[in-house]
């Protein structure tokens, strides 16, 4: 589904924020990415999700080749891909089961069945009493559910989450993640950036590392407790 070979990216004529990137993700793979601040996270998701480039180097989504594929491509590609955001941008003038659902209608789904699935994974999240409040009046913890609800209402191919249990408790992290698992069963791939160490330590899976740019070997963390 992904491959990247010696890839690079930098930011205009910046110097390079990642160098030499290697590995490959398989349908069905579920991945943590690691790193302190600065490794160059923020910008290996921005490769995943195609809002930028690489520099160098071959990236290949899709069996398709990101640095000669068409605008319209991307387009298309980009719609196999469900994103939850570090700052959420959901759309502020939209309720939360509007904003939820425009992947849905943007994808043509009937209308009865956008607002029966959009409804039933809301109130699942913990938000049926929210439906129709508009983003300004909700909390940073339901922004993010919100968010969340918005990229996995397609059930996408790849899901990429940056930091998804940030402004979460720990009893509705978990549940959240168990979600991310339940996609991943049915054949999603998973990316989740996290600073979470508990959260990583509970809920094991392969880890890819980075520091300064540059990626160590995939481990996998032992469980704990």
């Amino acid at each position: 589904m992904v491959r990247f070979e010696n890839v690079g990216m930098r930011y205009g004529m910046g110097p390079e924020v990642l160098h030499d990137l290697s590995f490959s993700l398989k349908p069905g793979d579920f991945r943590y990415l690691l790193g302190p601040s600065g490794a160059g996270k923020s910008s290996l998701m921005r490769l995943l999700y195609l809002a930028h480039r690489p520099s160098r180097g071959l990236v290949t989504m899709f069996d398709t080749d990101i640095s000669t594929a068409s605008r319209k491509t991307l387009a298309s590609l980009r719609r196999r891909i469900g994103v939850v955001f570090q700052e959420f941008r959901l759309l502020n003038h939209l309720s939360a089961l509007d904003n939820v659902a425009l992947p849905l209608r943007v994808a043509g789904a009937r209308e009865d069945q956008v607002r029966e699935h959009v409804a039933e994974l809301l109130a699942w999240v913990g938000l049926a009493e929210h439906l129709h409040v508009r983003p300004a009046t909700l909390s940073g913890g339901q922004k993010q559910r919100v968010a969340i609800a918005r990229a996995v209402i397609t059930r996408p191919q790849l899901l990429l989450a940056d930091e998804p249990t940030g402004n979460l408790d720990q009893a509705l992290g978990l549940r959240l993640m168990h979600l991310f698992e339940e996609l991943n069963k049915i054949g999603t791939t998973v990316v989740i950036a996290t600073h979470n160490e508990n959260l990583v330590a509970s809920r094991p899976h392969p880890a890819l590392r980075l520091t300064a740019g540059e990626l160590g070997a995939t481990v996998t963390l032992p469980a704990t407790g």
